[in-house]
């Protein structure tokens, strides 16, 4: 038996690890799993060893009456992966938990890949000798992170970005508007506050405010978010005196349709930075992307950070493809001007979607899909020889 033992810790990791298990079975049917994930691992057959969520902490407030438990369940993996052996150990993203898993488990001499490569070159390139100690390969999804880790002896295979086979571009607007009984007058956006409570919190205040202002100058627009359950209430609760009464969606279906419903109306997004904009790039919304920290936060992250965009689509297009506020910036007419800019002029609007294209170029690797790319990295792996 060949044992694939994948980590996953949060729920964008478990749709990896899930495509993975998928892209792995058709090329070696053979192949036995073990995991540390999700339900969509565990709809591949593969169930967790304990229930991932317990690992989806955020901020020290959270992490301080856990913190006994989640070094049990460290421990309890380390001890799970020692024992079964397996052929190679796939850590994927959540670098808190699986990089100290990683450590822990390395002088077994058991393979160690992690996919989706910490971003240590944005703002913390010290680090990447610590990592070259605790795994054998990285996975990346960024075109240009090769040669960051690359430079620091780390073996590294650019698999593109999941966002190609995530179906964002593949909505049904028209079940989207019959669902929520949308009229021709009403014009959907999309909203997108942030996945945790703290960044939810410090930017719906924000977002609501500029919501009134841009309400005030195009009448008809309809607050579309799309909310993960830990934020729900916190949003149903800042929403409760925008000028529009929100339409919250939960699921991937749900959220692909609204995206489609934005784009058909000539919509557009307002949304946290990170990997969203990419989802709205595949969309073809245009969008403004967001974030504000408290003011010593910010203030350290100024001074480390080392890359000049915020949005991925930036980083990737080398140029501001989409409006970036953020922190003095990130104010509710900065927000306001900017998501109206291309509901109002279809030369933005046009603008942006060109930068999109040329921007997703960039992610596709050279082995088919993302998937399909990091299955036969995780593959040459196994065929390896052992040292």
């Amino acid at each position: 038996m060949t044992l694939v033992y994948i980590v996953a810790g949060e729920a964008s990791g478990d749709v990896l690890g899930a495509r993975l298990i998928a892209a792995l079975r058709a090329r070696r049917p053979d192949l036995e799993f073990a995991a540390i994930g999700g339900p969509r691992m565990a709809e591949q057959g593969v169930p967790s060893l304990f229930d991932y969520r317990e690992l989806a902490l955020m901020g020290l407030l959270e992490v301080l009456p856990k913190i006994f438990r989640l070094k049990r369940l460290l421990t309890d993996a380390a001890a799970d992966v020692a024992t079964r052996r397996p052929a190679v150990l796939v850590t994927i993203d959540s670098p808190g938990f699986t990089l100290r898993l990683a450590e822990m488990v390395k002088p077994i001499g058991i393979p160690i890949v992690h996919y989706v490569a910490p971003q240590v070159w944005a703002w913390r390139p010290g680090r990447v000798m610590k990592l070259r100690r605790k795994v054998d390969r990285i996975l990346c999804l960024l075109p240009f992170e090769p040669i960051f880790f690359e430079a620091a002896g780390i073996p590294v295979t650019f698999v593109g970005h999941p966002v190609l086979e995530s179906g964002a571009d593949q909505g049904d607007a028209a079940r989207f508007r019959a669902a929520h009984g949308l009229t021709d007058a009403d014009r959907p956006i999309i909203v997108m506050p942030g996945s945790r409570r703290m960044e939810a919190s410090r930017l719906l205040p924000v977002f609501g405010a500029a919501l009134r202002i841009a309400a005030a100058r195009l009448p008809g627009l309809r607050p579309v978010l799309p909310v993960a359950p830990i934020v729900a209430e916190a949003v149903r609760a800042a929403a409760r005196d925008w000028p529009a009464a929100p339409i919250l969606v939960d699921g991937l279906a749900a959220k692909h349709d609204a995206f489609a419903a934005v784009a058909a109306s000539g919509g557009a997004g307002l949304i946290k930075s990170g990997t969203s904009s990419l989802e709205m790039a595949m969309a073809g919304i245009p969008h403004v992307v967001a974030y504000r920290v408290n003011p010593i936060t910010a203030a350290i992250v100024r001074r480390l950070v080392k890359v000049p965009h915020a949005s991925l689509v930036n980083l990737l297009a080398e140029r501001e493809v989409v409006p970036e506020r953020l922190q003095e910036d990130c104010t509710p007419e900065a927000l306001a001007e900017a998501l109206l800019a291309p509901m109002l002029d279809p030369a933005v609007a046009a603008a942006q979607r060109a930068g999109f294209a040329e921007a997703l170029a960039h992610l596709r690797a050279p082995e088919g899909l993302p998937s399909q790319a990091a299955a036969e990295a995780v593959l040459r792996m196994l065929d390896q020889p052992a040292a």
